[in-house]
């Protein structure tokens, strides 16, 4: 079964992709946003131009959210990182992508709000999302409160948790505390087993997930010798990629709830 998406859903599905299949079997099941990424195993970073100007070609009804994230660990940026987001912002802006994934934080937990303000204004209007950031923040409801005043679209969450499932509570508490005036949108681990006690258990209208499998890389020379990374090794002759099936048993998963 393929979602309609046309249809009025209950809820709407974001999937985290890395290339352009992936946008194209988002599409093809029919979830309703993609958010466009770099480097998945690092937690999202900011994709190349080539990349989000590809993408945008090729799909025709889904809509492309790029993640601005200009390196993986914490989100305390420097000037110059903080610089490097704004022109990011720009560019993916003109180059039509239809929202962006921002957040910045102070050493202390506290939205960097000087930074987040100047990010706001490079989107113009574009949609926005405040990513996972949020759940590094030290009180998750006065944030939430500063990302209502800032006009931020919505917010990713685990709940401040290991994943959605553990970090419902606090999910269902600031999807309560929103009203409506933010979308509280949770992510991090949501599987077609678990989505509808996710659902049940926050009330939420929008999920986010990955649906990934290994595929095989196409090589038929390989050298095992060399690899291309660091310390911590991925195969080198296969990738994590966005599975249409996946995403399709997430989504029916929650239909047949």
């Amino acid at each position: 079964m393929i979602v309609n998406p046309g249809a009025t859903p209950a809820v709407s599905y974001e999937i985290c992709i890395d290339d352009v299949p992936g946008a194209l079997a988002a599409e093809q099941v029919g979830a309703h946003r993609v958010e466009l990424c770099a480097d998945l195993f690092e937690g999202g970073i900011t994709p190349s131009l080539g990349l989000i100007e590809t993408t945008l070609a090729a799909v025709e009804r889904i809509r492309v959210h790029v993640i601005v994230r200009p390196r993986g660990g914490d989100f305390v940026y420097d000037r110059y990182e903080a610089a490097a987001m704004r022109r990011d912002v720009e560019a993916i802006r003109a180059a039509g992508a239809h929202g962006v994934v921002i957040g910045a934080l102070t050493p202390e937990g506290e939205l960097d709000r000087p930074v987040v303000e100047e990010l706001l204004a490079a989107a113009g209007d574009c949609s926005v999302t405040f990513h996972r950031a949020f759940d590094m923040t030290r009180d998750p409801h006065a944030a939430l409160e500063e990302l209502i005043e800032l006009g931020v679209d919505r917010v990713l969450t685990s709940g401040q948790d290991s994943s959605v499932l553990e970090g419902a509570p606090l999910i269902a508490r600031l999807v309560e505390q929103a009203a409506g005036r933010i979308v509280v949108m949770p992510g991090g681990g949501i599987t077609a087993r678990n989505i509808d006690r996710i659902l049940a258990a926050t009330g939420v209208t929008e999920v986010h997930f990955a649906a990934g499998e290994i595929l095989e890389s196409s090589a038929t020379h390989r050298n095992p010798h060399p690899y291309m990374g660091g310390a911590l090794r991925q195969p080198e002759y296969a990738r994590r990629v966005t599975s249409a099936a996946g995403i399709r048993d997430v989504v029916e998963a929650a239909r047949d709830r």
